[in-house]
């Protein structure tokens, strides 16, 4: 198959290889060495997890940067992005897993209040749109940090403010939302993730993406144990609708953080790949490719569930235009591909089977395998 137009290049990082904005230089050069004429249209992706400041970034947003306490305490310098009154808030920024090193997970102690800071960063640099990606947290405290830094407390049975943590939501014995930001009032949140995990349960924050964060079984117990009492403490103080939050899609993203932002800021839960396709203005992109690349490192059964290339593929398929992919490894099937609205997909594998190598030369493994899908369905 040919297309002669223009290509649209939406793709999402690969994880531990390349940044989106690198992933679209790559491509970019490998469809050039077959058509040096070729019109292409850079838009990088994210999905709410780490990433998606940059990608806000490559898409027009300014760069801005807060001080902010890390997961462990620690000041950290976080990045957000701004364009006008909408901000991008990545919870990873300031809470994620990045921040740690290997051999220093906290699963039980680690905290979501340097996230509060930098939402209220961005609410003094007059945002009044934003959208909170939450994803790649080192946190399963609930949110419980980011609210205390926005001014909520939570007491222990003594009057003192709980510790940090999802272990310490156990001692909560009384919550106080009165005192959040009154600015907050004013401003829309939406939570954009690619999780629509409930709070707590076998499907839920501690449970499911405890052990990826360093807690053991009887940690995971213990934080899901601690999340169902901290939901019942904050219903006797906001009523039925905390117990509902609990339940409700997204609430257990990052480490429970999406249930914090639900029932304390009165933020709306998107799936983070269809509210940043708006914010990054790709709907006129998409008007104006005659073919698109999506993709991103591992394509898997993950991915057809809100990861970034099933988002571009539903819209890309919505307006009638074809998509293609690439990838770093490949886990799923042509059948489950073409489902999702993908028509071919060419990983690093094509070329090179050994997965580290891959991962270590995937930039020209990449322009490599780019030059083969230009010859597919660009020639002429």
């Amino acid at each position: 198959m040919t297309h002669t137009g223009r290509v649209l290049i939406a793709a999402d990082k690969f994880k531990g290889s390349l940044t989106a904005v690198q992933v679209a230089e790559h491509v970019t050069a490998g469809l050039r060495r077959v058509r040096a004429d070729l019109e292409v249209e850079a838009l990088p992706v994210a999905d709410g997890g780490d990433g998606t400041v940059a990608a806000a970034v490559a898409g027009g947003f300014e760069r801005r940067e807060a001080e902010v306490t890390g997961p462990l305490g620690a000041p950290v310098t976080a990045s957000y992005a701004l364009r006008g009154d909408t901000a991008v808030v990545e919870m990873a920024e300031a809470s994620g897993l990045q921040l740690l090193p290997a051999d220093g997970l906290a699963p039980l102690t680690a905290t979501t209040r340097g996230s509060g800071e930098l939402l209220l960063a961005a609410v003094e640099a007059g945002a009044t749109t934003i959208v909170f990606g939450v994803g790649g947290s080192a946190t399963t405290d609930g949110g419980a940090g980011m609210l205390q830094a926005l001014g909520a407390r939570l007491l222990d049975a003594d009057g003192r403010e709980v510790g940090p943590g999802g272990g310490a939501l156990a001692t909560l014995a009384e919550a106080d939302l009165s005192g959040l930001d009154a600015r907050l009032r004013d401003v829309r949140i939406v939570l954009a993730s690619d999780v629509d995990n409930p709070l707590t349960g076998p499907k839920g924050a501690a449970a499911v993406y405890g052990p990826q964060k360093g807690a053991s079984e009887a940690d995971v117990a213990t934080l899901d144990a601690a999340l169902e009492h901290y939901a019942r403490v904050l219903a006797d103080t906001v009523g039925p609708r905390a117990a509902e939050c609990a339940q409700a899609p997204g609430a257990g993203a990052a480490g429970g953080i999406g249930y914090g932002a639900l029932v304390g800021l009165d933020a709306s839960f998107r799936p983070g790949i269809d509210v940043m396709l708006d914010v990054l203005g790709f709907a006129p992109a998409l008007e104006r490719a005659d073919l698109v690349i999506t993709g991103e490192g591992s394509m898997d059964f993950q991915t057809l569930h809100g990861k970034a290339p099933a988002g571009v593929a539903a819209a890309a398929r919505a307006a009638g235009k074809p998509v293609v992919a690439v990838c770093g490894r490949l886990a799923i099937g042509e059948e489950e591909t073409r489902a999702a609205g993908i028509r071919a997909v060419y990983p690093l594998s094509l070329i090179e089977s050994d997965p580290a190598r891959s991962m270590s030369q995937a930039g020209p493994l990449l322009e490599q395998v780019a030059e083969r899908l230009a010859e597919d369905w660009l020639a002429g």
